[in-house]
């Protein structure tokens, strides 16, 4: 139990690392960009600085959920605080589809009166754009945490954004399709409100303690039950804390009254099972053949 402890912990630490140097690169950029829109004075580039201030913010929180959720547990969260993680995921969720829904809203009318940009100061952010938001997004994608996933995909809309620029930018520079700026933002809003709508249903599902996705529970109380000392398995639950942390409790009927130190063996069988499907926080209760299990339902 200590190593996977140490396991979990480290992904935490490692996780935490990635969304600090993603904020400053996302904080770092926003600034550059606020400047770059100022010297050539477009409106475009400091509408997506406002945007880029936005993921800034986002980022900072998400960073500081990620190191709240390393904390230990104690009297006000007896689990810890890993959950913290996955709030920051569904607050970032929220300012995505804000952000779809802005730009959707921001494109629509250009269709029907598109403007020329300036495309020359376009395609020069544009580059810096795509360099630093994808240091940002290789950063994160090596994660494992729902949090840095939902990042990840926050900082992939802006390099999605600025490839969609830089490509425009090129065109628009050759030739007059103003209306090109639009559709390309329109296709990568759409692809994003897809990818989101996923992290959103993962994160509900972890949040209403459904059963982790590719863990199946009915294998588990099989495997259990290949266990000679053990007659059957009841009352079984598994859930997550926060996508990578799994919990599990069930009770185990045994074929007669033992000892502490026979039960105490089976526990540690039971648990190395367990660990086989990723479950590192276990809780077991046994019962004898004759004893009634008073819960609903069991």
């Amino acid at each position: 139990m200590g190593h996977d402890h140490g396991h979990h912990g480290h992904h935490h630490h490692h996780g935490t690392k990635n969304l600090k140097v993603a904020f400053f690169l996302n904080l770092g950029f926003t600034i550059i960009e606020i400047i770059g829109g100022l010297l050539t004075n477009s409106v475009a580039i400091l509408s997506d600085a406002l945007h880029d201030l936005g993921d800034s913010l986002s980022l900072g929180l998400s960073w500081y959920f990620q190191k709240l959720s390393g904390k230990g547990r104690d009297k006000t969260f007896s689990y810890g605080y890993s959950r913290f993680s996955l709030l920051g995921a569904v607050i970032n969720s929220v300012v995505l589809l804000t952000g779809s829904g802005i730009i959707i809203y921001e494109a629509i009318p250009r269709l029907f009166n598109p403007e020329q940009p300036d495309a020359q100061g376009m395609m020069y952010l544009a580059i810096l754009g795509i360099v630093v938001n994808g240091a940002a997004v290789l950063r994160l994608r090596k994660g494992s945490s729902l949090n840095e996933e939902v990042v990840s995909l926050h900082l992939l809309e802006d390099v999605l954004g600025w490839v969609a620029v830089l490509i425009g930018s090129i065109v628009m520079r050759f030739y007059d399709v103003p209306i090109l700026d639009p559709i390309l933002s329109l296709l990568i809003a759409c692809y994003i409100l897809y990818n989101v709508f996923g992290n959103i249903k993962k994160s509900f599902r972890i949040i209403l303690q459904g059963t982790p996705q590719g863990v199946e529970i009915d294998k588990i109380m099989a495997e259990i039950n290949k266990n000679p000392e053990i007659r059957s398995v009841h009352d079984c639950h598994l859930w997550s804390m926060d996508g990578e942390y799994y919990v599990f409790s069930a009770h185990l009927v045994v074929a007669q009254e033992k000892g502490m130190a026979e039960l105490a063996g089976i526990k540690e069988q039971i648990r190395d099972l367990l660990k086989s499907f990723s479950i590192e926080h276990a809780t077991i209760e046994f019962e004898t053949e004759n004893e009634s299990c008073e819960l609903e339902h069991c």
